[in-house]
């Protein structure tokens, strides 16, 4: 990767990894798009354009005029707001993906966008949910993410594009608030224990999924971008965590920190029925295998640093 086109770049992954990516890759050589302006340092801090991803004309021109070797294509509705807002869901995130992907194959550009957890479906194995194995998911995120899958593989076979994917798992940050995922929660918790002392949790007690701090992705995503090609056999995508979690276990971890902080629970049944479609835990032996994945956070380090790094802000 020497000059990346950044998608998404206002949202949760977007606003820290296009930071990251302009400190190893030069600032000059990340172009982050979104469809919004704001006064952010990613916005403020380097080469930016305003695009809607709808806008496929929009986006090869912006590649053309930055002359872009890959584009890192993240912008997307995320589960519980797709599931809200269905068609406008299929629009953005299959729409955009079909417009990156045609800006890849036509410049010749690597290419990366993530999948997830929601692509499995209920009859996917719960638990060390395999690589290969199968997906048949009832929300439309998890159907925008399975076509994404297909769609990046059909790029690569038939056009040569060099697409490559991970299915990411929730994510939990304390740079950028939660965006309308199944696995906010995660994220909401630290910034309540903090805050308040207590946390409502929307998620039932005794519901695991699986989990990553927000440094293990976009290392991840590095890694993958760079991995020998040769050594690839998924490419989209690749399972991916750090650990399988409840709600309950983060309460824990945290009241080791703050004792007096308590947990309790309002189960928002739009939110529960995703999550339990979902696998409690999932198998990244292949994502090891191939490019040498490994996640540096697990619970306990993950907390301590996200109570630390959130006292700060």
């Amino acid at each position: 990767m020497k000059k990346i086109l950044l998608t998404g770049a206002l949202g949760q992954i977007g606003s820290e990894f296009t930071l990251k990516l302009r400190e190893i890759y030069g600032t000059d050589n990340v172009v982050a798009t979104d469809i919004r302006e704001t006064e952010s340092e990613v916005v403020t801090g380097g080469p930016f354009e305003k695009l809607d991803v709808t806008d496929g004309d929009k986006m090869m021109d912006i590649a053309k005029r930055h002359n872009v070797d890959t584009v890192i294509h993240l912008a997307a509705l995320l589960s519980a707001t797709a599931e809200a807002k269905p068609l406008l869901a299929w629009n953005i995130n299959m729409g955009g993906l079909v417009n990156a992907l045609e800006t890849a194959k036509e410049l010749d550009c690597k290419f990366f966008t993530p999948s997830s957890i929601g692509a499995f479906g209920p009859l996917t194995p719960k638990n060390e949910t395999p690589q290969d194995t199968i997906m048949r998911p009832t929300t439309m995120y998890g159907v925008n993410k399975v076509s994404g899958e297909l769609l990046a593989d059909y790029y690569h076979q038939k056009s040569g594009v060099d697409t490559r994917g991970v299915r990411f798992p929730g994510l939990i940050s304390y740079v950028a608030p939660p965006g309308g995922g199944t696995t906010d929660y995660a994220v909401e918790i630290y910034y309540e224990a903090i805050k308040n002392g207590k946390y409502t949790s929307y998620i039932g007690e005794g519901t695991y999924m699986d989990m990553m701090y927000m440094p293990d992705a976009l290392n991840a995503v590095i890694d993958l971008m760079e991995a020998d090609p040769a050594k690839l056999k998924h490419r989209n995508a690749f399972n991916v965590t750090a650990m399988s979690i409840a709600p309950e276990d983060v309460a824990k971890e945290i009241q080791k920190h703050i004792p007096s902080f308590t947990l309790d629970y309002n189960v928002d049944p739009v939110r529960q029925g995703i999550a339990e479609s979902w696998p409690n835990a999932i198998d990244a032996s292949a994502a090891k295998e191939e490019w040498g994945f490994k996640a540096e956070y697990d619970l306990a380090k993950m907390t301590a640093d996200m109570l630390e790094k959130l006292k700060e802000k």
